[in-house]
């Protein structure tokens, strides 16, 4: 009987089948070195697409020429050598994304880093495609708090703003990254940290400093290291950003980190020189422009029609000795919403963070700001702007009128109260109620020596206090004077910790 069964199904498939034409394109590597391969054949290759080796290694497809096919290593096993087969998949590279990915550590091909198991993922998304059009778009018309004093009252950001961190190497643009990642908790916003190019031991403190803070539950952590191919380093913050977007076109607000855009910059030179593309100015091929642009305006805010979800990105860039208009830095400029400049001289007098408000600009942010914070902060703004034009006038010493030498106090207290430290964000109530007691001169009667222990005094009031930033500004006057009802002459260290 089984035998009978058999036979109908063998009959049945031999019925169905249709005997045709099968054509298979196939390539053979010609040399195979520094994370790329070039391979003669496939002529129907397309950009993109991903090609496997007879020995089951991947590459994708990067350029293409008359009679070859440049192509970067995505997984090399040791006997991939010159001369093997290569075939053509007919598909990009994708990654899964979803809420899956929340707490994990994974290179741009999705696999873990962390030691866990293989995330399974309900969804797939390739990692490059085409931004969202204009009609998808709405205006960034929601604030994104970072908790840092300086940049939530002064350079503002917006959910789906592109804001450049920029600045010399060690000065703290990856802190204030972190510090924003940190602050998204209990916020519903979820977190991409890409880490493109990074020492090891960069990487391990990165990570442990978000779990430590408990920033990994809303956060995804992406990592092409300092020993990975330039092919991974490449395509790490498209990975990334297909994964933000996976929950952005869901509806969810996103926070994506790129440290750093300069690095991935360097990889992609790398393999266009290695590929032989024509070099252009600082060796980087005549796209490296559209390799950023194409990146960062999947950036946005959708509409309500397509969501409404957004995606805010940090990129981050390197300059050499402060140099802002090298071709890289100069580029990203152009191409974000503003940028917060992070300056050597302010680190190494101590005035962390060390951001420079006279070169830091956010063009759209302001627009998102609340109402309340943009009026208390425009204000203080030009205070700051006017000290330090009257600070460098007092340099050569010239002597200053009662009015000016006021001012400069003034000033200094200001200076004093931008002042925050690292892995200590801060409430948007407590920038509103600082804002208020500077504007209302209740800080005046501290020397800027007692600034800091007036300051957390005024912190720990606000955040245990009931008051919105929807409340009068007359109930905020007079809780902030309640808060700060300290006389000159007592020991602001001693009430503070009372």
């Amino acid at each position: 009987m089984a035998m009978q069964t058999e036979r109908r199904r063998s009959i049945a498939w031999l019925n169905s089948y249709r005997f045709g034409l099968r054509v298979t394109e196939q390539g053979t590597i010609l040399s195979i070195g520094d994370g790329i391969a070039r391979i003669k054949g496939l002529p129907s290759a397309a950009m993109d697409e991903i090609l496997h080796f007879e020995d089951g290694s991947q590459a994708m497809v990067f350029s293409l020429e008359t009679d070859m096919v440049g192509a970067i290593l995505l997984e090399q096993s040791p006997a991939l050598t010159a001369g093997m087969a290569a075939f053509l998949s007919g598909r990009r590279l994708s990654i899964g994304v979803g809420d899956d990915l929340l707490g994990r550590v994974l290179d741009p091909l999705g696999s873990p880093l962390d030691g866990g198991i293989a995330p399974e993922t309900s969804a797939r998304r390739e990692l490059d495609v085409l931004s969202p059009p204009i009609v998808a778009r709405d205006r960034v018309n929601e604030p994104l708090y970072t908790g840092n004093k300086i940049v939530d009252t002064l350079i503002p950001i917006g959910k789906g703003q592109r804001q450049l961190l920029v600045g010399d190497n060690g000065l703290g643009k990856s802190a204030f990254a972190i510090d924003a990642v940190l602050h998204q908790a209990g916020r519903g916003v979820r977190c991409v940290y890409v880490l493109i190019g990074q020492k090891r031991s960069t990487v391990v403190s990165t990570i442990e400093t978000l779990r430590q803070n408990g920033a990994m539950e809303h956060t995804a952590v992406v990592v092409a290291e300092a020993t990975a191919t330039p092919g991974l380093q490449y395509l790490a913050p498209y990975a990334g950003c297909a994964i933000a977007e996976g929950w952005m076109a869901g509806g969810a607000h996103t926070l994506i980190v790129y440290d750093d855009l300069t690095t991935h910059a360097q990889a992609y030179r790398a393999l266009s020189l290695l590929l032989r593309r024509p070099p252009g100015r600082e060796a980087y091929p005549g796209d490296i422009f559209y390799l950023h642009s194409r990146l960062l305006e999947r950036s946005t805010h959708l509409s309500h029609r397509h969501g409404g979800g957004s995606m805010t990105a940090l990129p981050i860039v390197e300059t050499m000795e402060g140099e802002i208009a090298s071709y890289i830095p100069t580029n990203l400029i152009s191409i974000t919403d503003g940028q917060i400049y992070f300056d050597a001289d302010l680190f190494a007098s101590g005035n962390l963070p060390a951001i420079d408000v006279t070169r830091s600009v956010s063009r759209i942010g302001g627009k998102a700001q609340h109402e309340r914070i943009k009026k208390e902060a425009g204000r203080i703004k030009l205070d700051y702007l006017q000290f330090l034009e009257l600070e460098i006038f007092t340099r050569f010493g010239a002597r200053l009128e009662a009015a000016q030498e006021a001012k400069l106090k003034r000033g200094r207290v200001l200076r004093e109260l931008l002042k925050q430290d690292r892995l200590a964000p801060l409430a948007i109530e407590t920038h509103l109620a600082w804002l208020i007691a500077f504007n209302e001169g209740l800080f005046d009667a501290f020397e800027p020596q007692q600034i800091s222990a007036a300051f957390e005094h005024l912190s720990r009031d606000a955040r245990d206090g009931a008051l919105t930033l929807d409340d009068s500004r007359e109930k905020w006057v007079q809780s902030v004077q309640i808060w700060l009802q300290l006389r000159p002459g007592q020991s602001v260290e001693k009430d503070a910790t009372s």
